[in-house]
């Protein structure tokens, strides 16, 4: 069990965020598709301004990314923009920070209103960095959700984190639920919401991402993690909806967090089904060319309508065409060892 246990946490963050690059000697596959926007109930592409226009209303708009692909947060901060232009206010909600987070960020943001020296400006990142707890992760990775945080600030929009704090996450993902303290679980929010085949979906999705891993142990606190994070994020996004709010929740999530209408969406309508909800999904170009209908095949799960990935689809390139579990085979074979 120990060995599953290191090798969870050694392939939970790198694989599910694939913080990859391009390797040196591997060209970018072109591809047509890139840069396109379709909308997938009528399979049509569109320009831009009708993306605007058909989301501005919408009470929760999901931008659901690939967390390390810079073009991903260009296109959040151009949507974002464009709604702003639109005379509308979003609100900005994180899933990479804790609720709560919330009183810090809303800090950050007041934190504009005045002018700063680049000195002062380095000494608030710095500061929101380690309250955060980005202080040590990528340089990178913080940039992309600090320059978000700095959007806001200087349009003056909320912002808030919406998962469970970092501490919480770890704990579930080494104990369970079941294995939780009753002062552990108090602290925790359950949707109640169960369904047996999306259940065995996302187990099997786990397998898949930690390289054929299959510890039934392991795989089942994985899920309780994720379950518990969804409900968390549902219940967080559904609180923040304000029915006469100038401008909409836009959501800065993870696509597996959203994909198909699941995980917080079927969440966030079964808290609040009156909140209209819209998913574009930041997709990837597939490794080897793909036709363009294997892009809007729908899953078909049992006690589901059969649902397209996302409501619109914005094509770009990927950061990595390296298979994920290569990298970390040689690593693996060590560690295995060592048990």
């Amino acid at each position: 069990m120990r060995f599953f246990l290191h090798l969870a946490i050694f392939l939970l963050i790198p694989l599910i965020y694939s913080c990859t690059t391009l390797p040196k000697d591997r060209v970018a596959r072109q591809d047509p598709l890139i840069g396109k926007i379709v909308h997938t109930p009528d399979h049509k592409f569109i320009p831009f301004k009708t993306l605007v226009d058909q989301i501005a209303d919408q009470d929760v708009i999901y931008l659901s990314e690939k967390h390390d692909n810079p073009m991903h947060h260009t296109i959040q901060h151009q949507i974002i923009k464009a709604l702003i232009e639109k005379g509308k206010a979003p609100l900005i909600g994180f899933e990479f920070f804790s609720m709560e987070d919330t009183p810090f960020l809303l800090s950050f943001v007041d934190s504009g209103t005045t002018a700063h020296t680049p000195k002062m400006e380095a000494a608030i990142e710095k500061q929101a960095r380690k309250k955060l707890g980005w202080d040590t992760q990528s340089d990178t990775m913080w940039g992309y959700y600090y320059g978000l945080m700095k959007l806001a600030r200087q349009n003056h929009l909320s912002i808030a984190g919406i998962d469970l704090s970092s501490s919480q996450k770890r704990r579930i993902t080494r104990k369970g639920l079941e294995g939780l303290s009753a002062v552990e679980k108090k602290t925790l929010f359950s949707s109640r919401f169960s369904n047996i085949p999306y259940e065995i979906h996302m187990k099997s999705i786990f397998k898949s991402v930690h390289c054929g891993m299959n510890h039934e142990k392991m795989t089942s606190r994985l899920y309780d993690t994720w379950v518990a994070r969804n409900d968390k994020m549902a219940l967080s996004i559904s609180q923040l909806y304000e029915k006469d709010a100038k401008g909409p929740v836009v959501v800065i999530i993870g696509r597996g967090h959203t994909e198909y209408g699941l995980g917080v969406m079927d969440r966030v309508r079964a808290l609040n089904p009156d909140i209209s909800q819209v998913d574009i999904g930041l997709t990837e170009i597939t490794r080897a060319p793909s036709d363009f209908a294997d892009y809007l095949r729908p899953l078909e799960l049992e006690g589901f309508e059969p649902t397209a990935p996302s409501d619109y689809l914005w094509f770009t390139q990927r950061v990595s065409y390296a298979d994920p579990c290569e990298e970390f085979k040689a690593s693996l074979k060590k560690m295995k060892q060592k048990e």
